[in-house]
């Protein structure tokens, strides 16, 4: 979904974006504006004021573009056509407010992009990386927070303008953020939890949840992609002879719960059976359990969370 542009006549003023840098597939610039600088960041957690100064984190892919306007506009007059277009496109609004915004912190929104792409242009001698220093003493904010369904998922938009900090730029540029969140699972089974830290974690908590074992969906076949966390259970099963653990499987809360417990089950066998039958770990030191969906970790409204509770546990015995 890309919004409603504005009529030929707005659109006279053209600055260099920032290198290799673009507007959001889902949302285009106000008009001749200046793409000044574009951080993305595939996966992470956000904090984004609403109102009573109370802020909501969201977590998913996110995209934070920084933008001035061409020269003489409002800043209401900038901030009203976003919210215009994102109402158009049927976002629902979540806070907002202009000018006098009480105790909301837009510190995080505006704050210096750690990855970003900069524009190498420069405006009156300010330089993209000045501008952006710029923007965090901005005031006056206009401030609007929406969630709005794309091609069939959620995006959260949050839009802040402003008159730049410097009484140079402030009387002619208007300063506006967008930044989107994209609720998405992260990338898991990066990490291998190795044996030390099992050790420890069922020293610690009595059990450990372990992320890098693999099965294609609905199906109990270890993948190969399994083996180094496999290794790695074996290494601290045969440092401790006496150590007897269950291996639990979970499952997220999708499809038939009585499926799910069967599947669980079979998927904490089939770690078993390659514990033993691949590493030697004495069968009797071990047994199979599967729980479901009934031991989450997180809620399972999202993707990120069903992520979460899909897992392998050893649990002392």
């Amino acid at each position: 979904m890309s919004w409603p542009r504005p009529p030929p006549q707005h659109r006279p003023w053209r600055r260099p974006c920032a290198p290799n840098a673009r507007d959001h597939a889902a949302i285009s610039r106000y008009a001749g504006s200046w793409l000044v600088a574009q951080e993305t960041r595939e996966f992470d957690g956000v904090e984004l004021p609403e109102k009573d100064g109370s802020s909501v984190r969201l977590e998913g892919r996110i995209t934070r573009l920084f933008y001035l306007s061409p020269a003489g506009k409002s800043v209401l007059e900038v901030q009203r056509n976003y919210e215009q277009a994102l109402e158009r496109a049927g976002a629902v609004k979540r806070d907002g407010c202009s000018e006098t915004c009480g105790n909301r912190s837009f510190k995080p929104i505006r704050s210096q992009p750690g990855n970003a792409v900069l524009s190498k242009a420069a405006l009156q001698g300010w330089t993209a990386e000045t501008l952006l220093q710029q923007w965090q003493d901005a005031g006056k904010d206009y401030y609007w927070f929406s969630t709005l369904n794309a091609a069939g998922k959620a995006l959260h938009v949050a839009v802040l303008s402003a008159k730049p900090g410097t009484i140079a730029l402030a009387s002619t540029y208007v300063a506006t953020v967008v930044e989107i969140v994209e609720p998405k699972a992260m990338d898991t089974g990066k990490v291998t939890v190795d044996a030390a830290a099992l050790t420890k974690g069922l020293q610690a908590e009595g059990k450990v949840a372990l992320y890098g074992i693999f099965f294609d969906t609905g199906k109990s076949v270890i993948k190969p992609e399994s083996r180094a966390q496999l290794a790695e259970m074996a290494r601290a099963l045969q440092a401790q002879p006496a150590l007897k653990v269950y291996i639990v499987g979970h499952t997220d809360n999708q499809g038939p719960l009585d499926a799910n417990l069967v599947l669980s089950k079979a998927r904490a066998q089939a770690v078993v059976d390659a514990l033993t039958g691949q590493h030697a770990v004495d069968a009797k030191r071990l047994s199979a359990a599967g729980l479901a969906s009934y031991a989450p970790l997180a809620g399972n409204a999202d993707e990120t969370g069903r992520a979460r509770n899909r897992r392998v546990e050893m649990v002392l015995q």
